[in-house]
């Protein structure tokens, strides 16, 4: 499989986008479990619009710090800016009302829910006064919010159907567009393209790059191929510092990166 590059990774568009300073900074971000440091003063600055991918080896850090950034685990130490407020410790649930939302590396959906229930379910978390006893269809708004959500991802299609009858690829996107009906100013992806076939990390790639557009993207992803084709920008972590940090470009020259990540 081909990943032709990320279309003006430094066009005028996106350098206008980056200008607002960091949406999302961490500073010097350490946890610790027992003896063992999985990160270890973190400093990562990630400009508004945006597409910024985490990699290393195994046991790098990569999840550590995604979790930290999403409240799933609470830092021993250091700070997670989003605008400039601290969320550091914050749990899932605020941290996703602030403006943060996740793809899992392992799918997590509502199997014998619709499609439409599982987005329109996220789609209703943000609406702050609502009624149990109240049909969901009396809010058209939340409706239309989720048929949206599945329109951008190309599934609305099938947003009668049960998500545990689509496709890996397909629940993999359904997932996106989960996270998308949240209004997040900041998509976390973690492995989107894991387990696919050639042509649905294709697919993956061209909607992660539509979604860019108007989104700022984090993003863990084994696959170089993938990575390289789609970041901006690139933090290398390992034994839970920071190796490198540059353009896919520059990572790819970076004789550390070469020598402990890339094997060339």
């Amino acid at each position: 499989m081909t990943v032709e590059p990320l279309a003006a990774s430094t066009s005028e568009t996106a350098k206008l986008r980056e200008t607002g300073g960091p949406l999302l900074q961490t500073e010097n971000l350490t946890i610790r479990f027992g003896g063992l440091t999985a990160l270890d003063n973190v400093n990562v600055a990630v400009a508004r619009g945006q597409v910024r991918a985490i990699i290393g080896p195994n046991g790098a850090g990569k999840s550590t710090f995604f979790n930290c950034v999403t409240g799933v685990l609470r830092p021993s130490s250091g700070r997670v800016l989003l605008n400039g407020n601290d969320i550091a410790g914050l749990p899932p649930d605020r941290i996703s009302q602030k403006g943060i939302a996740r793809s899992y590396q392992i799918t997590n959906l509502l199997p014998n829910a619709t499609v439409l229930e599982n987005v329109r379910i996220a789609a209703q978390s943000r609406r702050h006064r609502w009624s149990m006893v109240t049909h969901y269809r009396s809010y058209r708004d939340i409706v239309d919010k989720a048929e949206a959500a599945l329109s951008a991802v190309g599934l609305l299609g099938k947003a009668y159907e049960l998500a545990a009858n689509l496709s890996h690829g397909e629940q993999r996107t359904l997932e996106i567009a989960v996270a998308m009906a949240t209004d997040p100013q900041l998509l976390c992806l973690d492995e989107p393209t894991a387990g696919m076939s050639a042509a649905e990390t294709r697919e993956t790639v061209a909607l992660v790059r539509r979604i860019a557009e108007h989104l700022t993207i984090l993003i863990v992803e084994h696959d170089m191929e993938v990575v390289m084709g789609l970041a901006n920008r690139i933090t290398v972590l390992h034994y839970g510092r920071v190796l490198a940090e540059g353009t896919p470009s520059e990572i790819q020259q970076n004789p550390r990166v070469l020598e402990v990540y890339l094997k060339t």
